[in-house]
């Protein structure tokens, strides 16, 4: 149930969707008696989507999340094992096309291989199956052996994990497949802006891991207060809510110990 209204309410309350479903709940009205509220529901939709898109909202809300965790401190010695979480590939259009559709966050893949050739005993484990509502059985761990394969992973190295659908199953389900052993050492690659939610989850799972942020979207805080093409602000802007979303979703049915994860104190 959590996962369906995740893929329903969750995403009709992201900013753009829910501003574009407000300016057309508006121009419904315009005919009827309520033809008043019509017009600044409207008016309304399209002032709050120019903000949005031109202002430095998004920026602000994305960086706060991308800056929660450092990078990876490699002096602590090699990890054991290296985790990436899914959402690079996209499974439907790579079945269609008969090979890997890499559509976003492609830092998660890249970086993944060069730890993979720094580390050469760390195990590697790549946890991403459908996460789409309505899904078939295209996979995204399907494909992303390949892609891993072509940057010079050995195929022997790898274990895929490929039925997980949202962050909380690459949690529980990446801890049942390699089963962690007291003092063994696990990076997780994902995206900076993914990984307060990530670590909440896995380490509610109990799989301690270390972050290890990638493919950032934003620079430094001087460098967020400049004027945004529209399309950056619309999806940073989204990407950030549906962050905070889940966060607090994810807190108050008690999947995670923490409103906002961070680093774990020394």
């Amino acid at each position: 149930m959590f996962f369906v209204l995740s893929k329903t309410i969750g995403i009709m309350l992201l900013p753009v969707n829910l501003l574009i479903g407000v300016g057309l709940l508006g121009a419904a009205l315009l005919p009827t008696r309520f033809t008043v509220l019509g017009r600044r529901m409207m008016i309304t939709a399209a002032v709050m989507l120019a903000v949005i898109a031109f202002s430095p909202v998004g920026n602000l809300l994305i960086y706060s999340l991308e800056q929660r965790f450092p990078p990876w401190n490699p002096a602590s010695g090699a990890p054991d094992g290296i985790i990436i979480l899914g959402g690079s590939i996209d499974p439907d259009i790579s079945l269609a096309h008969h090979t890997p559709v890499v559509r976003q966050s492609a830092d998660r893949l890249i970086v993944a291989a060069e730890l993979a050739r720094k580390y050469p005993d760390a195990r590697i484990v790549f946890s991403g199956g459908n996460a789409n509502l309505v899904a078939n059985d295209a996979k995204e761990g399907d494909y992303a052996g390949e892609v891993l394969e072509s940057l010079g992973v050995a195929k022997s190295r790898l274990i895929v994990e490929r039925q997980s659908r949202n962050t909380l199953e690459n949690a529980e389900f990446s801890k049942a497949l390699v089963h962690p052993k007291p003092g063994e050492r696990w990076l997780l690659v994902t995206s900076a802006y993914h990984m307060p939610r990530s670590v909440g989850l896995f380490r509610k799972a109990g799989f301690p891991i270390e972050p290890y942020p990638v493919d950032w979207r934003v620079g430094k805080l001087d460098e967020l207060f400049v004027v945004n093409m529209a399309m950056d602000g619309l999806s940073r802007t989204d990407i950030a809510i549906r962050e905070w979303l889940g966060l607090v979703a994810y807190r108050l049915n008690g999947k995670t110990d923490a409103l906002f994860p961070g680093p774990e104190k020394p």
